[in-house]
């Protein structure tokens, strides 16, 4: 059963004005229940656009022509329009921005306040959610939530949007500015309120090698129009799409068609380091089974090729070479002094 149905939705800004954008053109789009969707596309081409109507913070414009429906509502029927902002937990970029109350408990709980419950379940929500995200209630409850650091923030803000138990977690850029580890941890927290609070997960995000490996299934807009639509591996293989919408496909498939390009046979639809690793393993495995039988045999041909059309003046030079004890990757600068790497 979908959780989100969007059909026809189209929507212009500064209508009928010399500054007129078309920000959407007849979106039509399904979301199922407990899927993982992520949302992509160049800057300008709707994406926050399209998220925003999910939950009424933007009206559909022409409503005998389009219409979205949220878990059997309608976002344009005022009756149950209060109910599905509850029911669509919104994350926008910087959520710790949202910040204002003089503690952090008092900051969570702001929208469960909102939907009138009583105290005792306002309080029990408020240390279920911090509890999720990571924040001790003993210890971060009475803070003030500007004194916390910036990953603390952030978990801050998303527990205030999962303390209302939203069936469905629209994010928006929500590891935007956050170092490796920062990013990391708040990229595990998302599967994991997938898990326990919010089944369905919207996620709109520039990074191509975190919506690859996190998502079940990638939507690309272009224009305000969806460009492609399927899962990770069906989006990144496209490469000619891709770099047409804009975009660009993740670090591990950019070095897969690097492997492949020089006589290693990976795989073409590789979108994640690991994936990557399981190739270059199952391929020296492959050959150990089968020393007779060189498949790289034009490696070194490939590569002297390659050094040959670079000048003799470059800083670095690349080489790649196959023995019997598997892939070698020589990277060498002007006097030869190299550092081999055994894959």
């Amino acid at each position: 059963m979908p959780a989100i149905t969007i059909k026809n939705l189209t929507y212009i800004y500064s209508k009928k004005t010399p500054y007129e954008k078309k920000a959407l053109d007849s979106v039509n789009l399904e979301i199922e229940e407990g899927s993982f969707v992520g949302i992509v596309g160049a800057t300008g081409s709707g994406k926050s656009t399209l998220i925003q109507h999910l939950n009424g913070l933007i009206k559909i414009q022409d409503k005998k022509k389009s219409q979205i429906i949220v878990n059997g509502m309608n976002s344009v029927d005022k009756k149950t329009l209060r109910k599905l902002r509850f029911e669509v937990g919104m994350v926008f970029q910087y959520p710790e921005y949202q910040l204002f109350a003089d503690t952090v408990a008092k900051d969570v709980a702001f929208g469960s306040k909102n939907m009138k419950l009583e105290k005792e379940e306002i309080d029990e929500r408020v240390k279920k959610a911090m509890d999720v995200v990571g924040l001790d209630y003993a210890t971060f409850a009475d803070r003030s939530p500007f004194d916390l650091s910036g990953g603390e923030k952030r978990r801050a803000a998303i527990a205030g949007v999962i303390a209302m138990q939203p069936k469905i977690l629209i994010l928006d850029e929500p590891v935007a500015g956050l170092d490796p580890v920062g990013r990391e941890e708040i990229l595990a927290l998302v599967k994991k309120l997938q898990k326990e609070v919010s089944p369905t997960v919207i996620m709109v995000s520039h990074n191509m090698d975190d919506i690859a490996v996190i998502a079940d299934r990638i939507v690309a807009l272009k224009d305000g129009k969806i460009a492609i639509d399927g899962t990770p591996k069906e989006v990144f293989s496209n490469r000619q799409l891709i770099s047409d919408i804009g975009l660009d496909v993740p670090c591990a498939s950019h070095l897969a068609d690097e492997f492949i390009s020089r006589g290693i046979p990976v795989s073409k639809d590789v979108i994640s380091m690991d994936e990557l690793c399981r190739e270059l393993a199952r391929i020296k495995a492959e050959k150990a089974k089968n020393p007779s039988e060189n498949s790289f045999e034009n490696l070194d041909k490939i590569a002297d090729g390659s050094s040959d059309k670079n000048d003799n003046s470059s800083a670095r030079n690349e080489s790649v070479s196959d023995d019997k004890n598997g892939l070698n990757f020589r990277k060498t600068d002007g006097d030869d002094k190299g550092v081999t790497d055994d894959v």
